[in-house]
């Protein structure tokens, strides 16, 4: 029997019209935090404009769907149709209400699993790939240290349900994060607002989770979670004026608390920072006298009215504040010009045009000349 959904238009509801208060601040010293971890990252280059407790471990929630949701994206069929096991439909906690040996697509699972956190779709998905959610939490271990990078996080599943060795921190979740906001698709998802669902066991309207895609202007995603262990968690994305962040907030009392914290990240980013650009064409020198170019053009984030000094060390391009704070760090590479060049050459030519006397020799001990 198909279910018509009358929560999701309360929920609506209340996602719309409940405002939250927003706290404004404009020095990173000004920033109260509820959430015991957070942190503040460009979305282009990575670089940190704020961090609390950034590389703390901390349990993720729901928002370990970000994971689930990018690999399935990357990795799969999104054509393909999938099966759905009686372990998937066993699944407590939010759900798009899946039936067993309900045939379904891989990409209306990973709209399941994004927009309304349906952790039945997560399980579905994590068998579409392996036997079971431990063989593809193993995957997602691998997939997030070889693909991305992150070295600090251990997933036991492919939702976020609790475990204590499910863990990660506010860093890695802004690198997983900036990672997946890189695909078209993932990004158009989770800024999905509001999607028609059509399912065996399920027609209604979805609204997404995510708040703020209606309470602030220039949000683009990505995902909230919540357990009573990990509280309140929230990956957030936005844009303005050719700014784009990613604000994560971990363990926040509330709900309204983790959106508080949010909005006063976004608030101080947009407020505090604005965007230079170095050509790829820019030479730098070295102490020594040696050149170095980007390899690409370089998009970063300095503080309003702030002059920086840019100093290469070791090959890298070092940006620093008046304070001395390291603001962003860019791997160079060395400039060789025409004369050195040309000595490579010159040098190469001469070694190939000095005569090859060993045949000549090893044909005298033949012999026995020598």
């Amino acid at each position: 029997m198909k279910k018509k959904g009358k929560l999701p238009f309360l929920f609506a509801f209340l996602l719309i019209f409940l405002p939250y208060t927003t706290v404004l601040s404009h020095s990173e010293d000004e920033l109260i935090l509820f959430s015991e971890a957070a942190i503040l990252i460009d979305a282009g280059s990575g670089q940190i404009l704020y961090e609390k407790n950034s590389k703390m471990r901390m349990n993720p929630a729901s928002i370990t769907k970000i994971v689930t949701g990018i690999m399935a994206i990357e990795q799969g069929n999104l054509d393909d149709i999938v099966t759905v096991s009686q372990e998937a439909t066993e699944v407590h906690g939010t759900s798009v209400y899946l039936l067993e040996n309900e045939k379904i697509k891989l990409k209306q699972l990973v709209q399941g699993l994004l927009i309304n956190s349906g952790n039945d779709a997560g399980t579905a998905i994590a068998e579409y790939f392996s036997n079971n959610e431990t063989e593809f939490a193993n995957w997602m271990n691998d997939y997030v240290k070889t693909e991305i990078g992150v070295n600090d996080s251990n997933f036991t599943n492919p939702h976020g349900l609790f475990d204590e060795n499910h863990y990660t921190t506010a860093y890695d979740m802004a690198q997983i994060s900036q990672y997946a906001m890189n695909n078209n698709l993932f990004k158009v998802i989770v800024g999905t607002k509001e999607l028609e669902w059509s399912g065996e066991g399920w027609q209604t309207t979805l609204y997404n989770h995510h708040r703020m895609l209606w309470d602030y202007e220039g949000v683009t995603g990505i995902k909230n979670g919540y357990t009573p262990q990990s509280g309140f968690t929230l990956v957030t994305s936005a844009t303005r004026n050719n700014i784009d962040l990613i604000a994560v907030t971990l363990k926040s009392p509330s709900s309204q608390q983790a959106y508080q914290d949010t909005g006063a990240l976004l608030d101080y980013g947009f407020d505090t920072y604005s965007v230079e650009t170095l050509s790829n064409n820019t030479l730098f020198e070295d102490e020594a006298g040696t050149e170095y170019k980007l390899n690409d053009n370089l998009s970063y984030l300095v503080p309003k009215n702030t002059e920086v000094t840019k100093k290469i060390r070791n090959g890298l391009l070092v940006i620093k504040k008046q304070d001395g704070s390291i603001l962003l760090k860019e791997e160079l590479s060395k400039v060789v010009k025409p004369d050195e060049q040309k000595e490579v050459t010159q040098s190469s030519e001469v070694e190939l045009s000095k005569p090859n006397n060993n045949w000549i020799q090893q044909i005298l001990k033949i012999f026995n000349i020598f």
